[in-house]
């Protein structure tokens, strides 16, 4: 009895110094999604890996983890969240326990099953000067362009280095993108972060402060769209890799299961996943673990049974990767260009932006180029090779279900041989160091380019693409190009 009652009384003293680090270790965040003043069910909320529907009255309880910052909602679809300048609010900062974290919804005037979306990487501003040709160069076209899809749903993403290491930037960008006055959701990119910080836990607290998570979702129609952080600080100067976190990877899994299989899901980031189909042997050297992400294969299994896109930046070119006919990367190119210095990219690609089309299950894509009609969807030039005059066509969007093909005087002769180059104009801006400040700008081999041999000189040529939708575009090459 004595030994019992001297275990017994052990174990209360033990529990009773250990319930306040269990009471710590969690939080009880609860509230109420309404709109139009009643509750909204289903609302899927989370708050880190922590994940719960609303109930009929739109309440919810989430017990998260102590070191979890916000709560957030998936805005459902039919629905629209109050906006400040582009940003949209379907997040709460966690502040005082036994706050009431409660979101107010509007209902969407428009059928939101037909939707649009603008996608944008690397914008990367380092001064005025580069805000000044956001200004003039991107924002402009995309107010025009913005007219084309009048009285529909419209929304952006930005996928990343929003800035380029000047933080102090932020509030210049969200003003530079004021007039667009869409709802912008933001990837947070390596030059968005926090540097100099001793882990990844505290790369993305400017971010945050300016707007909030970097691992949220939203639906519009029946589209499922998720952002995520697959820039992975390693806590030592600026260095990172693309790498997705464990915490991330239980929040995703949460997060899916409340979408149906088979349905249409968007995952943006601003790392690539990967620059090739088939994933290569793993390489420890930094280029390659900086510039993919280490552990996609994990990422892709988890997207299986859905229809999914995967819209990724960060490379300064553009190029799609189809895996399989349910998964489909788009690395898109850069709004910068290379890095405000010429206006194409390392690849050739002109700078602009992506645009999608979803009406239901259907996706439809076009690359916009920032100052061009969107019929401009290549650029044709000539080339002499030895003794031959051949035409080159630099096809930015290229994937497999394209042709390009070419005529010659009328003549339609067949489709042109791809292979992996440099585009002649952006070689000839990267070379030319008087007027490229960055000296480790260099353009890089693609391989979204295809040539010809003429069988006349002289003759009148001309190059027909057509893309995966049946669109078609022609154009004639011109001797100046």
């Amino acid at each position: 009895m004595i030994c019992g009652y001297r275990f017994s009384e052990r174990w209360y003293l033990l529990l009773l110094l250990v319930m306040p680090v269990l009471a710590v270790a969690q939080q009880r965040v609860a509230g109420r999604v309404v709109c139009e003043g009643k509750g909204v069910k289903d609302v899927v909320v989370s708050c880190g890996a922590a994940t719960v529907r609303t109930d009929a009255r739109g309440r919810y309880v989430l017990y998260p983890d102590a070191a979890e910052k916000f709560v957030q909602i998936s805005v459902p679809s039919g629905y629209k969240v109050h906006c400040d300048t582009t940003i949209p609010r379907f997040y709460k900062k966690i502040t005082t326990a036994g706050n009431a974290y409660d979101f107010t919804l509007s209902r969407n005037p428009v059928d939101d099953n037909k939707h649009v979306f603008f996608a944008q990487a690397d914008v990367q501003v380092t001064s005025q000067e580069d805000l000044a040709a956001y200004r003039k160069e991107v924002v402009s076209d995309m107010l025009a362009h913005l007219d084309t899809y009048r009285g529909q749903d419209v929304f952006g993403i930005d996928l990343g280095d929003m800035v380029g290491d000047t933080p102090s930037l932020f509030p210049d960008y969200i003003h530079s993108m004021a007039p667009l006055n869409i709802p912008f959701y933001r990837a947070i990119g390596n030059h968005d972060m926090a540097y100099w910080g001793r882990s990844f836990e505290t790369s993305e607290r400017t971010f945050n402060d300016y707007f909030g998570p970097t691992l949220f979702s939203f639906n519009k129609g029946k589209a499922h769209y998720i952002v995520l952080n697959n820039n992975f600080y390693v806590g030592r100067d600026y260095f990172y890799m693309g790498y997705v976190d464990e915490r991330t990877f239980r929040w995703l899994q949460q997060d899916l299961s409340y979408v149906p299989k088979g349905s249409v899901v968007f995952v943006m980031m601003h790392i690539p996943t990967q620059l090739q189909k088939a994933q290569q042997p793993f390489v420890y050297d930094y280029s390659t673990i900086a510039d993919q992400t280490v552990n996609a294969a994990a990422l892709h299994k988890m997207l299986e049974g859905y229809n999914a896109h995967i819209i990724s930046g960060h490379m300064h070119y553009n190029l799609n990767v189809v895996y399989n006919d349910a998964l489909y990367e788009h690395n898109t190119a850069a709004a910068c260009a290379t890095w405000w210095q010429a206006p194409v990219c390392l690849d050739g690609t002109p700078r602009g932006y992506a645009v999608y089309e979803v009406e239901g299950n259907s996706v439809k894509w076009h690359y916009k180029s920032a100052g061009f009609d969107q019929s401009h969807q290549f650029r044709s030039y000539y080339q002499q090779s030895k003794d031959t005059l051949q035409v080159i066509a630099n096809v930015w969007n290229y994937d497999e279900k394209w042709k390009v093909e070419w005529l010659e005087n009328g003549e339609l002769m067949g489709a042109m041989k791809p292979f992996s180059g440099f585009d002649p104009l952006a070689y000839a801006y990267c070379s030319d160091k008087e007027k490229i400040k960055y000296d480790w700008i260099s353009p890089i081999e693609t391989t979204h380019l295809f040539k010809a041999t003429l069988r006349e000189p002289g003759s009148r040529v001309q190059v027909r693409v057509t893309d995966r939708f049946g669109r078609v575009y022609l154009e004639e090459v011109k001797k100046d190009k």
